[in-house]
């Protein structure tokens, strides 16, 4: 049977889900079990799109697909590739806050994550008038223009990331890749025997990836203390210019954290974002609750802070960060595109506080205001705009 070891392989998928060392209550293995159809519709999509001679974009991660505490105002794209050959890259820049691309060795894997062996965004590229462009990445060439990128070796799979800001107004680009001298031409027919296999790797993908993003918090969020974020830092993995902090929650319904944050100015960091990640390390309902905000979204007191309010009760206040019943998670500011570096004190301040001391203690407490009605149309604008980009 073609599928005998991917059944295998989903059986000791929901074993690993099923054992999570955090799973304690049903609302954690219901989404374990989500997470897990996530994972398996993720694993079946990357392998078939396993192409290195006509390569095509697949989108990497999704409000249905999620891993990695994926970022909820990214677009993840990439594409297979091979060290030896020379890819075309095309498009139109959109209006986002940012696109970057990264070339990796290989996949993640639960003892290790893939060197990243080239990065940049598209201020390092020349773009048209009409924000066309194209990329062609390969051996290098000493007539090489400014928009060819050497691979180098164990190159294995180009990433794009297209990151929005104002989720309501920017608009995604336009992105297309082929191997050189292979347009006009087709794949030969793929026998049942390589088809049976991608089976096989789908299964080993699905069991890697579960157990990877379950290690990987272990390595750079648990060993901190809780209730706690980072200063600043470069982002583990090699993305040229993005910057995080990170950090772990434990609260009551009666405790709330309140994080403050300079916001940043948009010539030196056009993208800055924050969000709640649960212990699955994926990003909460973002579509139907307001799990994350970006500088943009977010109400900046008069001081030039964003004061996020991490809390599972309603304070009736714009910056409100949902908990929806995770008592538990993680915590990531990221800073994109940036033009210079960060300091520890653009970084966050952290405060736990109990909820009834909000008026007192939150300043700007009245400015921060929003009615059922505000709130309802704040979630009303994720929805439509989550809906617009995905069909973008």
């Amino acid at each position: 049977m073609a599928t005998q070891s991917f059944a295998q392989a989903i059986a000791e998928a929901e074993q690993i889900i099923r054992s999570a060392p955090h799973v304690r209550t049903e609302q954690d293995l219901a989404e374990g079990l989500d997470y897990l159809a996530g994972s398996i519709k993720a694993s079946l999509h990357m392998v078939w799109a396993y192409e290195r001679d006509f390569p095509f974009f697949a989108a990497s991660t999704g409000p249905y697909t999620k891993l990695g505490l994926d970022n909820p105002d990214t677009l993840y794209f990439h594409a297979y590739i091979r060290d030896d050959a020379e890819y075309v890259v095309t498009g139109r820049r959109g209006t986002t806050a940012d696109l970057s691309f990264q070339v990796l060795n290989g996949d993640y894997s639960p003892s290790r994550s893939p060197d990243s062996l080239t990065a940049f965004d598209d201020r390092d590229i020349e773009i048209a008038a009409d924000g066309s462009y194209e990329l062609r990445f390969g051996p290098a060439r000493p007539d090489a223009g400014p928009n060819h990128f050497t691979l180098g070796p164990g190159s294995a799979m180009l990433v794009v990331r297209e990151v929005f800001s104002d989720w309501g107004t920017e608009r995604p680009g336009e992105i297309r890749i082929h191997r050189a001298g292979t347009l006009g031409s087709a794949p030969p027919p793929m026998p049942a025997e390589k088809m049976a296999r991608r089976y096989d790797v789908a299964g080993k993908m699905l069991v890697s990836r579960l157990r990877t993003f379950l290690a990987f918090p272990e390595w750079h969020y648990l060993t901190l203390p809780v209730n706690t974020m980072t200063e600043p830092r470069l982002t583990p993995g090699g993305l040229a210019t993005q910057y995080s902090s990170v950090g772990h929650y434990d609260l009551d319904d009666d405790q709330v954290m309140v994080i403050t944050v300079p916001a940043a100015v948009r010539a030196q960091a056009p993208y800055q974002g924050f969000q709640l990640g649960s212990m699955w390390y994926i990003s909460l309902d973002y579509i139907n609750h307001q799990t994350s905000l970006t500088a943009d979204q977010a109400r900046v007191d008069p001081d030039g802070r964003i004061r996020y309010v991490v809390s599972e009760r309603d304070p009736g206040l714009a910056n409100w960060i949902e908990r929806t019943g995770h008592r538990r998670g993680y915590l990531q500011i990221r800073w994109q595109r940036l033009a210079r570096e960060l300091k520890p004190d653009d970084g966050p301040e952290v405060e736990v506080v109990p909820f009834d001391e909000l008026p007192e203690r939150l300043p700007h407490y009245e400015r921060q205001r929003v009615n059922p009605r505000e709130w309802a149309d704040r979630i009303a604008a994720r929805q439509v705009a989550v809906a617009r980009r995905m069909l973008g």
